[in-house]
């Protein structure tokens, strides 16, 4: 039977699926081989393992850990101010860049053997939040050597005589790195790039050696204008076959010291007004034997593959952490102003207006935590899940960017004019840059999710891929195509009850007022999976050129990893119920996005036959899930306008400053007014807005009387904003009047 099967209906398919699968480059073959699969295979099943999700430890820092980011990482954030370091200096100061170096905040990710911190990702990640909830340009300058840099690629490609020599010297600061990968001809489509490394002989240190004349033009390269080594993507070529027959050997990486003869390191580039440095670089017959190939002559050709890996990595951790501490700020910041900004007689935070985005905020903090906490926790396990890592760095910045547009529709005045007491200006200006880097996110969204998740996170695609583009590969593609029959059917019994049945049938484990979230999830797992099925089998190739069809699926996927970060963290900080609001949030919206994708790709499906069957199985009564309720919105927006444990809990981990600039001064104004809120009330009762009046009639005390004078007094200075003379901006020099100057205008104003 098995014979017969093969002979006479899968080889058919088989001829036929051979002539419709795309050519695939390469770069997409190294980019698909790189990393791994983890939680996002099982969304792809369609029917998750719940238990398995439970049971990932929780990410947590250890002992030495938690003493870093409580001694150095704390001091190093006293060190920055912000608006000097942008304003003023338009760099860190020297005794930071010092700091840096000397506690070897270069060298989290190398390990303790090598001189460096041996910090698991999660500590890395902890790291960057603090710090950049103080400065960016801090952050970004901490980040990239222990993101996508020489350090990884050396720790997982280098020769043994390559870590020893550079890694000590990049953990303590003694070499700075970065790494050059864009370059005007090349932006999102890297591969393209024209750099050059031409094999060919050359006299380096006094010896004639077999080795890459390079030549180069990089750009957007971070930390380049102060680098003393640039790691290196270029195309390998050797037309005098010095090293074999082939001729094109492909994208390979090296580290070049900048002090050899013929590197040119540009002045430096502004992105967005921010300071950290970043500025181009240029090679021009720039010689170095093959030993400078990270990994050796062996690895020559092997670039792409080896940066796509350590990408895996680097992406899941930098900019989602910065984007979790962003969304955190936000809220704390912009829940505390609206409890203390009052219009028409009342605070904003109250109004029905400034609920709905006050709780989108909170929201959002607790939904990119959550994705990061549960990414962190898979790379600390030691998996490298390249499309968790894609979803994270596209949605975390994206969910960024609507917090902090938010947290400006809120502050308004406050948050536009800019100032030392601006707290939220630099964090609005850096949003392009978190979205455009590391792959930008229209390329990421409409073409990697999907694109690489489907191949590489779908049960069989990959093996059936593989199968077909192996002459001999009958036998294999038999045994996993019927196998992937047999799921499939499975699939869309599995989500025509589920979804007939509103989730009721669906699997959840027993996790209280929960669990009716992960049925859900549940459901809309099995739609996806069927929904991909029948797309891939309908469209074979040509998905991939649907974009906007590829996109929507890929929201699909997106949604069910972020919205099982949300659940596991509820479930990992003990169920708490003071934190469902924001819970409930998370999953609402989720479900309204992901049923509003699914009735897209419905409408748009070029099958139309396939598109009225899944739409009868899946949405048989349309897209119905509306979102939060306006109940919901008021509790999740209540979360941040009062003190509390689950204010603090979804805050956690951000610097609090004594200074007495804008962010400190809201600090203390917040705590002043939550605190008197008690006499507000009488006051208000009795229908007298003056404290003294209120003391002079009995209605409070005088010492309750002095607490709201002081809480006054805490909100007029947080809504002061900065002023310059003339001559200051035309001399760029933006030194503005001091705040107790400000403040005395505002008194004389008042008065």
């Amino acid at each position: 039977m098995g014979s017969f099967r093969r002979d006479y209906i899968t080889r058919p398919i088989f001829a036929l699926a051979k002539k419709a699968m795309p050519a695939m480059s390469d770069t997409e073959r190294e980019a698909l081989e790189a990393g791994d699969v983890w939680w996002d295979a099982d969304l792809f099943t369609g029917n998750p393992d719940w238990a398995k999700l439970l049971a990932v430890p929780p990410a947590a820092l250890t002992a030495e850990e938690q003493a870093f980011l409580e001694g150095p990482v704390n001091e190093l954030c006293a060190m920055l101010d912000d608006w000097k370091i942008n304003w003023e200096l338009r760099d860190l100061p020297p005794e930071v860049w010092d700091f840096i170096k000397r506690h070897r905040f270069f060298g989290m990710i190398i390990p303790k053997e090598f001189g460096g911190l041996g910090f698991s990702p999660y500590a890395h990640s902890e790291v960057v939040r603090k710090v950049s909830s103080r400065s960016l340009a801090a952050a970004v300058t901490v980040m990239v050597p222990n993101s996508l840099g020489p350090g990884e690629l050396l720790m997982q490609f280098g020769t043994k005589e390559q870590q020893q020599h550079w890694l000590p010297r990049l953990a303590d600061g003694s070499e700075i790195p970065c790494f050059g990968l864009t370059s005007p001809e090349a932006g999102s489509d890297a591969a393209s790039m024209i750099d050059t490394g031409i094999v060919c002989k050359g006299n380096f240190e006094g010896h004639e050696v077999i080795g890459l004349k390079l030549n180069w033009h990089k750009r957007y390269i971070t930390l380049g204008p102060v680098a003393t080594v640039l790691g290196l993507a270029f195309k390998a070529y050797d037309p005098d076959h010095l090293l074999g027959e082939v001729e094109d050997l492909g994208i390979t990486v090296a580290l070049i010291p900048t002090h050899l003869p013929g590197v040119e390191i540009g002045r430096r580039h502004l992105p967005s007004m921010q300071v950290f440095q970043n500025g181009p670089n240029w090679g021009r017959d720039v010689f170095i034997p093959l030993d400078y190939v990270i990994g050796g002559k062996t690895r020559i050709g092997q670039g792409w593959k080896m940066l796509m890996s350590a990408l895996a990595a680097g992406r899941g951790i930098s900019l989602p952490s910065l984007s979790a501490a962003a969304a955190a700020y936000c809220a704390r910041t912009t829940g505390a102003y609206a409890r203390i900004r009052e219009q028409f007689g009342i605070p904003i935070g109250k109004f029905e207006g400034i609920e709905e985005p006050l709780a989108r905020i909170a929201g959002t903090a607790y939904l990119v935590d959550g994705a990061r906490r549960l990414t962190c926790a898979a790379l600390n396990q030691g998996h490298h899940p390249a499309v968790i890592s894609g979803i994270m760095k596209l949605h975390a910045t994206e969910r960024m960017r609507i917090a902090i547009n938010d947290a400006f529709d809120i502050h308004a005045g406050k948050a536009i004019i800019d100032g030392p007491q601006n707290y939220l200006g630099a964090l609005y200006r850096s949003v392009p840059i978190g979205i455009t880097v590391e792959g930008a996110n229209i390329l990421t969204r409409n073409l990697i999710v999907f694109g690489q998740g489907a191949i590489r996170a779908h049960p069989y695609l990959l093996e059936e891929m593989t199968a077909l583009a192996d002459p001999n590969g009958l036998d294999t593609f038999d045994r996993t195509l019927w196998k992937h029959v047999g799921h499939s059917f499975k699939t869309m019994f599995r989500a025509w009850a589920w979804s007939w049945t509103g989730g009721l049938l669906a699997p959840a484990p027993n996790v209280g007022k929960a669990k009716p979230f992960y049925r859900q999830l549940s459901r809309l797992s099995a739609a996806f999976a069927l929904s991909a099925d029948m797309a891939l089998l309908t469209m074979g190739g040509a998905l991939k050129r649907r974009e906007m069809l590829s996109a929507r699926f890929g929201d699909i996927l997106s949604e069910l990893y972020l919205l099982s970060g949300a659940l596991k963290r509820f479930e990992d900080e003990g169920r708490q119920d003071a934190d469902f609001p924001a819970l409930e949030w998370c999953m609402e919206t989720g479900f309204r996005t992901i049923q509003t994708r699914f009735a897209e790709i419905f409408a748009n499906l070029p099958n139309r036959f396939v598109a009225t069957l899944l739409r009868l199985i899946l949405q048989p009564f349309g897209a119905r899930d509306t979102g939060p309720t306006d109940a919901n919105v008021h509790q999740c927006a209540q979360m941040i306008l009062e003190p509390s444990a689950a204010r603090e809990r979804l805050t956690t981990g951000l610097f609090h400053a004594d200074d007495d600039r804008g962010l400190a001064r809201l600090e203390k104004a917040f705590a002043l007014v939550t605190a008197a809120d008690g006499i507000d009330r009488r006051m208000r009762a009795a229908r007298i807005k003056d404290w003294r009046e209120a003391v002079k009639r009995g209605v409070i005390t005088a010492s309750e009387g002095e607490r709201i004078r002081a809480a006054e007094e805490a909100v007029a200075k947080v809504v002061e904003v900065d002023d310059f003379a003339p001559e200051q901006l035309s001399r760029g020099n933006l030194k503005p009047i001091s705040g107790d100057e400000l403040f005395a205008r505002e008194v004389r104003a008042a008065s």
